[in-house]
Protein backbone atom coordinates (compact mmCIF):
# COMPACT_ATOMS: atom_id res chain seq x y z
CA UNK A 1 0.00 0.00 0.00
CA UNK A 2 1.17 3.45 -0.17
CA UNK A 3 1.45 5.98 3.01
CA UNK A 4 2.34 9.27 2.55
CA UNK A 5 5.01 10.57 5.09
CA UNK A 6 4.26 11.97 8.33
CA UNK A 7 5.27 15.87 7.76
CA UNK A 8 4.56 18.61 10.63
CA UNK A 9 7.86 20.68 10.72
CA UNK A 10 9.39 22.62 8.82
CA UNK A 11 12.60 20.70 8.49
CA UNK A 12 9.98 17.60 7.48
CA UNK A 13 8.56 19.33 4.55
CA UNK A 14 12.21 20.38 3.70
CA UNK A 15 13.59 17.63 3.42
CA UNK A 16 11.06 15.91 1.44
CA UNK A 17 10.92 18.28 -1.18
CA UNK A 18 14.89 17.92 -1.20
CA UNK A 19 14.68 14.58 -1.71
CA UNK A 20 11.43 14.71 -4.27
CA UNK A 21 13.57 16.76 -6.57
CA UNK A 22 17.09 15.20 -5.95
CA UNK A 23 19.04 17.18 -4.55
CA UNK A 24 21.52 17.62 -2.11
CA UNK A 25 22.18 19.76 0.83
CA UNK A 26 24.70 21.49 -1.09
CA UNK A 27 23.61 21.50 -4.46
CA UNK A 28 20.29 23.11 -2.49
CA UNK A 29 22.05 25.86 -0.37
CA UNK A 30 24.44 27.12 -3.44
CA UNK A 31 20.80 27.49 -5.86
CA UNK A 32 19.72 29.13 -2.25
CA UNK A 33 22.42 31.37 -1.96
CA UNK A 34 23.04 30.33 2.01
CA UNK A 35 25.19 27.97 3.56
CA UNK A 36 24.81 24.05 3.88
CA UNK A 37 25.18 24.31 7.15
CA UNK A 38 22.13 26.80 6.91
CA UNK A 39 20.07 24.13 5.30
CA UNK A 40 21.13 21.10 7.62
CA UNK A 41 20.11 23.73 10.58
CA UNK A 42 16.55 24.43 8.84
CA UNK A 43 16.18 20.56 8.47
CA UNK A 44 16.87 19.59 11.92
CA UNK A 45 15.10 22.42 13.24
CA UNK A 46 18.12 23.88 15.03
CA UNK A 47 17.10 26.80 12.96
CA UNK A 48 13.81 28.90 12.04
CA UNK A 49 13.24 30.48 8.47
CA UNK A 50 11.69 33.70 7.93
CA UNK A 51 8.81 33.71 6.12
CA UNK A 52 11.06 34.56 2.68
CA UNK A 53 13.05 31.76 2.82
CA UNK A 54 10.18 29.77 2.84
CA UNK A 55 9.25 30.88 -0.33
CA UNK A 56 12.85 31.33 -1.71
CA UNK A 57 13.59 27.53 -1.32
CA UNK A 58 10.10 26.35 -1.79
CA UNK A 59 10.75 28.22 -5.55
CA UNK A 60 14.13 26.73 -5.49
CA UNK A 61 12.31 22.83 -5.10
CA UNK A 62 9.58 24.21 -6.97
CA UNK A 63 6.92 22.94 -4.27
CA UNK A 64 3.32 23.20 -6.20
CA UNK A 65 1.35 26.20 -4.42
CA UNK A 66 -0.76 23.95 -2.00
CA UNK A 67 2.03 22.05 -0.58
CA UNK A 68 3.48 25.40 -0.16
CA UNK A 69 0.74 27.28 1.96
CA UNK A 70 1.20 23.91 4.36
CA UNK A 71 5.41 24.57 4.35
CA UNK A 72 4.65 28.69 5.13
CA UNK A 73 2.02 27.43 8.09
CA UNK A 74 4.44 24.68 9.40
CA UNK A 75 6.80 27.57 9.90
CA UNK A 76 4.15 29.32 11.41
CA UNK A 77 3.46 31.71 9.05
CA UNK A 78 -0.16 32.54 6.94
CA UNK A 79 -0.90 30.80 3.37
CA UNK A 80 -0.05 32.90 -0.16
CA UNK A 81 -2.30 31.31 -2.09
CA UNK A 82 -6.26 31.57 -1.60
CA UNK A 83 -8.75 28.66 -3.04
CA UNK A 84 -11.69 30.02 -4.59
CA UNK A 85 -14.50 27.31 -6.40
CA UNK A 86 -14.55 27.07 -9.75
CA UNK A 87 -18.18 27.37 -9.80
CA UNK A 88 -18.31 31.24 -8.50
CA UNK A 89 -15.50 32.13 -11.23
CA UNK A 90 -17.51 32.96 -14.34
CA UNK A 91 -15.47 34.50 -16.49
CA UNK A 92 -12.75 31.49 -15.94
CA UNK A 93 -15.65 29.18 -16.89
CA UNK A 94 -16.33 30.40 -20.03
CA UNK A 95 -12.29 30.54 -21.09
CA UNK A 96 -12.12 26.79 -20.60
CA UNK A 97 -15.45 26.43 -22.13
CA UNK A 98 -14.23 27.90 -24.92
CA UNK A 99 -10.95 26.06 -24.75
CA UNK A 100 -12.78 22.95 -24.72
CA UNK A 101 -15.41 23.71 -27.79
CA UNK A 102 -12.27 25.05 -29.81
CA UNK A 103 -10.94 21.29 -29.58
CA UNK A 104 -13.69 20.18 -31.48
CA UNK A 105 -14.19 17.60 -33.12
CA UNK A 106 -11.58 15.91 -30.81
CA UNK A 107 -12.06 14.75 -27.39
CA UNK A 108 -11.09 17.70 -24.27
CA UNK A 109 -11.73 17.26 -20.80
CA UNK A 110 -10.68 19.34 -17.84
CA UNK A 111 -9.95 17.52 -14.87
CA UNK A 112 -9.29 18.80 -11.03
CA UNK A 113 -5.56 17.73 -8.77
CA UNK A 114 -7.62 14.34 -8.10
CA UNK A 115 -8.26 13.68 -11.39
CA UNK A 116 -12.19 14.22 -11.01
CA UNK A 117 -13.52 15.13 -14.25
CA UNK A 118 -14.79 18.75 -14.04
CA UNK A 119 -15.47 19.63 -17.52
CA UNK A 120 -15.50 18.03 -21.00
CA UNK A 121 -16.81 18.69 -24.73
CA UNK A 122 -19.23 17.07 -26.81
CA UNK A 123 -16.63 14.89 -28.54
CA UNK A 124 -15.40 13.26 -25.12
CA UNK A 125 -18.73 12.63 -24.07
CA UNK A 126 -19.37 11.06 -27.58
CA UNK A 127 -15.90 8.78 -26.87
CA UNK A 128 -17.18 7.89 -23.50
CA UNK A 129 -20.91 7.15 -24.64
CA UNK A 130 -19.39 5.04 -27.26
CA UNK A 131 -17.32 2.83 -24.91
CA UNK A 132 -19.94 2.67 -22.09
CA UNK A 133 -23.23 2.72 -23.90
CA UNK A 134 -24.76 1.89 -20.65
CA UNK A 135 -22.62 3.50 -17.65
CA UNK A 136 -21.64 0.76 -15.31
CA UNK A 137 -22.95 0.82 -11.71
CA UNK A 138 -19.59 1.30 -9.61
CA UNK A 139 -19.40 4.56 -11.52
CA UNK A 140 -20.19 7.51 -9.13
CA UNK A 141 -20.07 10.95 -9.28
CA UNK A 142 -17.83 12.57 -9.70
CA UNK A 143 -16.14 10.56 -12.59
CA UNK A 144 -12.37 9.92 -11.56
CA UNK A 145 -10.43 9.58 -14.71
CA UNK A 146 -7.88 7.20 -13.05
CA UNK A 147 -10.90 5.39 -11.61
CA UNK A 148 -11.87 4.81 -15.20
CA UNK A 149 -8.49 3.87 -16.78
CA UNK A 150 -7.67 1.37 -14.24
CA UNK A 151 -10.58 -0.48 -13.04
CA UNK A 152 -10.50 -3.72 -14.74
CA UNK A 153 -14.74 -3.22 -15.96
CA UNK A 154 -13.30 0.54 -17.03
CA UNK A 155 -11.57 1.18 -20.00
CA UNK A 156 -9.42 -1.77 -19.71
CA UNK A 157 -11.36 -4.24 -21.90
CA UNK A 158 -12.00 -1.58 -24.89
CA UNK A 159 -8.04 -0.68 -24.95
CA UNK A 160 -5.46 -2.28 -27.45
CA UNK A 161 -1.87 -2.43 -25.68
CA UNK A 162 -3.98 -1.31 -22.30
CA UNK A 163 -0.61 -2.01 -19.95
CA UNK A 164 1.73 0.06 -22.11
CA UNK A 165 -0.80 3.61 -21.51
CA UNK A 166 -2.14 1.97 -18.35
CA UNK A 167 1.80 2.01 -16.87
CA UNK A 168 2.55 5.45 -17.96
CA UNK A 169 -1.17 6.73 -16.46
CA UNK A 170 0.22 4.98 -13.09
CA UNK A 171 3.55 7.09 -13.32
CA UNK A 172 1.73 10.23 -13.36
CA UNK A 173 -0.34 9.20 -10.19
CA UNK A 174 2.38 8.56 -8.06
CA UNK A 175 4.43 11.31 -8.91
CA UNK A 176 1.38 13.19 -8.10
CA UNK A 177 0.72 11.50 -5.05
CA UNK A 178 4.72 12.05 -4.15
CA UNK A 179 4.25 15.45 -4.61
CA UNK A 180 0.94 15.76 -2.63
CA UNK A 181 1.67 14.45 0.43
CA UNK A 182 -1.10 15.84 2.04
CA UNK A 183 -3.88 15.17 -0.16
CA UNK A 184 -5.65 12.32 1.21
CA UNK A 185 -7.86 11.48 -1.46
CA UNK A 186 -5.01 11.07 -3.75
CA UNK A 187 -3.52 9.03 -2.01
CA UNK A 188 -6.66 6.63 -1.28
CA UNK A 189 -7.14 7.01 -4.90
CA UNK A 190 -3.77 5.58 -5.75
CA UNK A 191 -3.91 2.83 -2.70
CA UNK A 192 -7.01 1.66 -4.57
CA UNK A 193 -5.72 1.63 -8.02
CA UNK A 194 -3.08 -0.42 -6.94
CA UNK A 195 -5.25 -3.05 -5.41
CA UNK A 196 -7.06 -3.56 -8.95
CA UNK A 197 -5.85 -6.93 -10.52
CA UNK A 198 -2.01 -6.95 -12.35
CA UNK A 199 -1.72 -3.09 -11.72
CA UNK A 200 0.89 -2.88 -9.42
CA UNK A 201 2.85 -4.96 -11.89
CA UNK A 202 2.73 -2.05 -14.45
CA UNK A 203 5.70 -0.69 -12.47
CA UNK A 204 7.89 -2.70 -14.65
CA UNK A 205 6.85 -2.27 -18.12
CA UNK A 206 8.94 0.74 -19.45
CA UNK A 207 8.17 4.22 -21.42
CA UNK A 208 7.30 3.29 -25.14
CA UNK A 209 9.76 5.36 -27.53
CA UNK A 210 6.87 7.86 -28.31
CA UNK A 211 5.29 8.25 -24.51
CA UNK A 212 6.75 10.90 -22.19
CA UNK A 213 5.56 12.89 -19.15
CA UNK A 214 3.68 15.19 -21.34
CA UNK A 215 2.16 12.70 -24.60
CA UNK A 216 0.90 9.28 -23.82
CA UNK A 217 -0.79 7.41 -26.57
CA UNK A 218 -3.82 5.36 -26.37
CA UNK A 219 -5.64 2.74 -29.15
CA UNK A 220 -9.50 2.02 -28.14
CA UNK A 221 -11.89 -0.29 -30.51
CA UNK A 222 -14.53 1.84 -31.72
CA UNK A 223 -17.04 0.54 -33.55
CA UNK A 224 -15.00 -2.90 -34.38
CA UNK A 225 -12.15 -0.72 -35.17
CA UNK A 226 -8.77 0.77 -33.68
CA UNK A 227 -8.28 4.17 -33.41
CA UNK A 228 -5.18 5.57 -31.45
CA UNK A 229 -5.21 8.76 -30.25
CA UNK A 230 -2.43 10.93 -28.19
CA UNK A 231 -3.02 13.20 -25.51
CA UNK A 232 -1.51 15.98 -23.53
CA UNK A 233 -1.84 17.31 -20.28
CA UNK A 234 -1.59 21.71 -19.86
CA UNK A 235 -2.07 23.36 -16.62
CA UNK A 236 -4.43 26.37 -17.48
CA UNK A 237 -4.26 28.45 -14.18
CA UNK A 238 -2.92 30.85 -12.58
CA UNK A 239 -0.46 29.46 -9.18
CA UNK A 240 -1.91 32.38 -6.99
CA UNK A 241 -5.29 30.26 -6.62
CA UNK A 242 -5.32 26.69 -5.77
CA UNK A 243 -8.31 25.87 -8.11
CA UNK A 244 -6.70 27.09 -11.33
CA UNK A 245 -3.22 25.94 -10.46
CA UNK A 246 -4.41 22.91 -9.59
CA UNK A 247 -6.88 22.64 -13.23
CA UNK A 248 -5.39 20.23 -16.33
CA UNK A 249 -6.46 20.18 -19.37
CA UNK A 250 -6.45 17.19 -21.51
CA UNK A 251 -6.78 17.30 -25.13
CA UNK A 252 -6.79 13.95 -27.43
CA UNK A 253 -5.39 13.99 -30.98
CA UNK A 254 -5.48 11.08 -33.34
CA UNK A 255 -1.94 9.61 -34.02
CA UNK A 256 -2.37 8.72 -37.60
CA UNK A 257 -4.45 9.88 -40.77
CA UNK A 258 -6.08 6.25 -40.82
CA UNK A 259 -7.44 7.30 -36.70
CA UNK A 260 -8.08 10.92 -38.01
CA UNK A 261 -10.23 9.71 -40.81
CA UNK A 262 -12.15 7.05 -38.62
CA UNK A 263 -12.67 9.11 -35.78
CA UNK A 264 -14.28 12.06 -37.95
CA UNK A 265 -16.38 9.47 -39.58
CA UNK A 266 -17.80 8.63 -36.52
CA UNK A 267 -18.54 12.03 -34.82
CA UNK A 268 -19.92 13.27 -38.30
CA UNK A 269 -22.31 9.58 -38.58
Amino acid sequence: MSTAPHLSRFGDHLKHWRAIRGRSQLDLAGAAGVSQRHISFLESGRSKPSREMVLHLGRQLVVPPRELNIMLTSAGFASVHTETPLASMEAVSAVIDTMLDAHMPNPALVVDRQWNLLRFNGAAGLLTAMLFPTPPEWIEPPLNVMRLSFHPEGMRPHMVDWEHTAAALLRRLERDASSQPHDTALQELLDEVLAYPDVASLRSIRPRPNDSDLLVSATYVLDEQPISFFTTIARIGDAHDLTLAELRLETFWPLDPGSKAHWLRLTTQ
